[in-house]
């Protein structure tokens, strides 16, 4: 007798071949539509699982069943936006969901108050391929918010992505041209902060950081914060005689920048240290991210506002820049 063997019916044979396996991909943005977020979903291979406001994006996401991604845009301030990055983290934190967020200057600082998974990306102000890339890592799960010497330098891991990056950002331009009586979220790149009025903008002092920090070893130089803050006018001096760009190094700007507030008792916001790092915001938040991971620098939690940290130099970072400072004087002077 001929055994029988089981074959799928027909119909299950069908559904079996409509499962979308991509990661799921929720985005929560005001003025928009699916309709316009699909094709970049599609594009960065992911599935794009549904579009909420932000006043309604807490009851979505607690309703939501699987999330594997989060794409949010915050731009202006609301009264739901606090509590919303505090459960998206929380969530990111615990299921390893991987967020995306792009906020503006008026809410960079609320978020990065309220970052805590290592699989979130902190953006503002991101222009097209920013923004492509930031999906595309999501996408994959890997953050690229730890590679920014690749990101910077369009170096190996950026070149892997370049196709990829590349085609998102031609989608994401197909939609940004297409007129609309309400439009999506902006993906154009705002002024650079460079651009803005200061170069720095020193938050007033609450209260001494301690009466040695600033010189906690007798073997250190005597250096002063208008010392250090003469270097760093000097480097901006540069793009007065030769292009700007030639010369970008965020991470020294942001650690003179940082020692010079420390040498003057002034705590630094994280939007003063974009703004010292003159660089466009997201490299910047890139950088600072870098550091902190790296152990460089430290969030400061301020005890006036649990909406804001603030960034402090580490303590063995402080001495060696002190130290630095001490070895260059010698050289100059022989």
């Amino acid at each position: 007798m001929m055994e029988d063997f089981p074959y799928p019916a027909p119909m299950a044979a069908k559904v079996m071949a409509l499962v979308d396996e991509r990661p799921g991909l929720l985005v929560i943005a005001d003025a928009t539509d699916a309709a316009d977020l699909s094709p970049i979903a599609d594009a960065a291979g992911l599935r794009l699982l549904g579009v909420s406001d932000v006043e309604d994006a807490s009851a979505r996401l607690d309703a939501q069943t699987q999330c594997d991604a989060l794409l949010l845009f915050c731009p202006t301030p609301c009264s739901a936006l606090e509590r919303l990055l505090v459960q998206i983290e929380t969530q990111a934190v615990q299921t390893g969901m991987a967020v995306v967020i792009v906020a503006g200057w008026d809410t960079v600082e609320l978020a990065y108050a309220c970052l805590r998974s290592p699989h979130s990306q902190l953006l503002c102000d991101p222009n097209r391929t920013e923004l492509a890339a930031a999906l595309i890592a999501a996408g994959a799960h890997e953050p690229l918010t730890r590679q920014v010497h690749d990101i910077n330098a369009e170096s190996n891991r950026l070149q892997q992505l370049s196709e990829e990056v590349g085609r998102l950002a031609r989608t994401i331009d197909a939609l940004t041209q297409r007129a609309r009586v309400s439009a999506p979220p902006s993906f154009d790149l705002g002024p650079r902060i460079s651009d803005r009025p200061s170069d720095y903008i020193g938050m007033p002092v609450l209260e001494p950081l301690a009466p040695a920090q600033a010189k906690p070893h007798a073997d250190l130089p005597d250096i002063t914060g208008a010392q250090v803050r003469d270097m760093l006018r000097a480097r901006r001096m540069r793009a007065d005689f030769l292009p700007g760009d030639l010369f970008a190094d965020p991470a020294w700007d942001m650690l003179l920048d940082l020692l010079a507030a420390r040498l003057e008792q002034e705590r630094v916001s994280v939007s003063s240290l974009c703004i010292a790092a003159a660089v466009p915001p997201t490299t910047a938040l890139r950088w600072i991210r870098t550091l902190t991971d790296q152990g460089l620098v430290k969030r400061q939690a301020d005890p006036h506002d649990g909406r804001r940290v603030f960034i402090t130099l580490a303590q063995d970072t402080a001495d060696a820049l002190l130290r630095w400072f001490g070895a260059s004087r010698r050289l100059r002077h022989g």
